[in-house]
C-alpha cells in the first residue's frame, strides 16, 4: 500500500515538473526606454505616495502648503528632480528615530559604573 502511494506521488510530481515550466516561461526583450518609463512612473508614484502620507500633508498645511498645491508641484517636477527626491525618500531611516539607543548606552554605562563603584 505504501510503495503504490509513493509510486503515485512519485509520478505525480514527474508530471507536474515536466509540465510547469511551459506554463509560466515568458520572457522578451525590453528596451531601455520601457525601463526608464517605468522607473520614472515608479518614482512618481514613490513621491507621490509620500506627499499623501497623513504625518507629511500635516507638516505640509504646518508649513503653509496644502497637499492638493504639493501634488500639483510634484507632477509638474521633471524625472531628473523626482528621482532624486524619491532616492532621497528611500534613504529615509523607517523608525522614528534612534533616541532609545541613547537611553540604553547611558543605562549600560550607568549599569556598570554602579557595579564597579559598588565593588
Amino acid at each position: 500500500m505504501k510503495s503504490s502511494f509513493a509510486g503515485l506521488v512519485v509520478r505525480m510530481l514527474i508530471a507536474l515538473m515536466i509540465w510547469t515550466p511551459y506554463q509560466f516561461a515568458q520572457a522578451g526583450m525590453i528596451g531601455t526606454d520601457q525601463v526608464a518609463q517605468q522607473s520614472a512612473h515608479s518614482d512618481r508614484s514613490t513621491v507621490m505616495n509620500f506627499v499623501s502620507r497623513a504625518d507629511v500633508s500635516g507638516q505640509l498645511q504646518a508649513l503653509g502648503l496644502s497637499p492638493a498645491t504639493a501634488k500639483d508641484r510634484v507632477a509638474a517636477m521633471s524625472d531628473e528632480e523626482v528621482r532624486m527626491l524619491s532616492g532621497q525618500i528611500q534613504s529615509l531611516p523607517a523608525g522614528a528615530s534612534d533616541e532609545w539607543v541613547w537611553v540604553l548606552v547611558i543605562l549600560i554605562i550607568a549599569g556598570i559604573v554602579w557595579w564597579a563603584w559598588k565593588r
